[in-house]
């Protein structure tokens, strides 16, 4: 059975959350297309608020 890929907004999203719940910066987003780019920033913006409420790497 064929694996179906998660689409590339929904993958950007979860890497940028990933990325902000271990601490990087929003600087470090490996995204150039804006769509991409702001999705990233999207998980990444809810990560750094889950980290405020205490989720997460401290």
């Amino acid at each position: 059975m064929k694996r179906q890929k998660r689409d590339k907004l929904s993958r950007a999203h979860a890497k940028g959350y990933q990325a902000g719940i271990i601490g990087r910066s929003k600087e470090n987003c490996p995204f150039q297309a804006v769509e991409a780019r702001s999705h990233w920033l999207g998980g990444w913006r809810a990560a750094m608020e889950d980290r405020s409420l205490g989720f997460g790497k401290t």
